[in-house]
């Protein structure tokens, strides 16, 4: 019994683990570097819910991309998408229309986009980046149609949801007056985390999710294992469009409001989370709790960035250029050494 018990305690972990401790270890460091050096609202707890409210529509188009990442496939239509709810919804808000149904609406468009792309793309076997450049152009063109000049939103109802915040008075500082401020965080923070957790529920614990990770990882052995290929990969497609009309109605809540450019290059961002996060561009290995923290990697070095002094918007381009280079070059270092590793303790054992 004690030896099986060590054994169990010495087993390795998998890929996905060691990428997710990396990210982990690198944001943790970077984070209290920042600390250190800067000071100032490093500091304070509000700086981490700020990094939060700023990036809640990003954490959910994020978790939806990882899934089609780890399911081998990319998704480049999700900024589109997620501008063209914030504009529909504004527009639809303000000609009468009520937050139930704008919020009916938002899903309707991703679960339309998410149905067309996903069928497309599995059932008819055409590329997966070329159907999504597709709907990108379509969602931002769409956009321009329904609104060619910006929009802000006038519904009074929607305004105090806007307005309402939950305050954590024991994580807030006190001010140079005395006075306490306490940290508060937007409702669709709230929104991003429960999606956070269910996502993360679905790929660990759920049959689909481990197909996901199947099909990933290669297709034609889960296809003879018994793993339907097509329709997996159809619900991962249809499970990022759902979740890239919910961050549109996320980014609402926080902007209140809506213009052509709504969420530009957040396809950009949320792919470079989920590679900074662990999520290999090839398939089969990927967690959206290291998603989570390649939002909040990637957040940290922008705020890194212009807290240096160096705000031309250039320089946290050029920053998150390099840091996206630095750690696709580590996962494959880690993985082709782990790889070498395998084959060597297989050796061992034939001989």
């Amino acid at each position: 019994m004690k030896r099986s018990n060590q054994l169990k305690r010495r087993e390795p972990l998998t890929d996905t683990q060691l990428l997710l401790t990396i990210t982990i270890c690198i944001f943790f460091a970077m984070y209290g570097l920042a600390m250190l050096i800067w000071g100032g609202g490093f500091l304070r707890f509000q700086q981490v819910f700020d990094m939060l409210n700023n990036n809640a529509a990003l954490i959910i188009v994020a978790c939806g991309l990882t899934i089609v990442m780890i399911g081998g496939g990319i998704d480049i239509s999700v900024g589109g998408v997620t501008a063209l709810v914030v504009m529909s919804c504004i527009v639809h808000m303000n000609n009468g229309g009520s937050i139930f149904t704008a919020a009916l609406l938002a899903i309707g468009i991703g679960l339309c986009f998410g149905l067309v792309q996903g069928y497309l793309i599995s059932y008819l076997e055409i590329q997966p980046f070329i159907i999504t450049l597709a709907g990108m152009f379509f969602a931002r063109g769409m956009t321009t149609i329904v609104s060619l000049e910006p929009q802000k939103i006038a519904h009074e109802g929607f305004k105090a949801l806007m307005k309402t915040k939950i305050e954590i008075p024991w994580l807030g500082y006190i001010a140079k007056k005395g006075n306490l401020i306490p940290a508060r965080m937007e409702l669709g923070v709230v929104v991003a985390l429960v999606i956070l957790l269910v996502v993360f529920v679905v790929l660990k614990k759920t049959r689909m999710g481990r197909n996901f990770y199947a099909i990933g990882g290669n297709s034609q052995s889960a296809l003879m294992l018994g793993v339907n290929v097509k329709r997996t990969r159809f619900w991962s497609y249809l499970i990022s469009g759902l979740l890239s009309g919910i961050a549109g109605f996320v980014f609402m809540m926080h902007t209140g409001a809506g213009n052509a450019t709504n969420a530009a290059g957040a396809e950009m961002n949320a792919i470079a989370s989920a590679i900074i996060g662990g999520t290999l561009l090839s398939g089969g290995v990927g967690n959206v709790i290291g998603t989570f923290f390649g939002v909040l990697t990637l957040t940290t070095i922008k705020a890194i960035v212009t807290t240096s002094g160096l705000r031309d918007p250039w320089w946290q381009s050029i920053t998150t250029g390099a840091m996206l280079c630095f750690f696709i070059l580590l996962q494959s270092v880690v993985l082709s050494h782990r790889a070498k590793k395998k084959g060597k303790g297989k050796e061992g054992v034939k001989a």
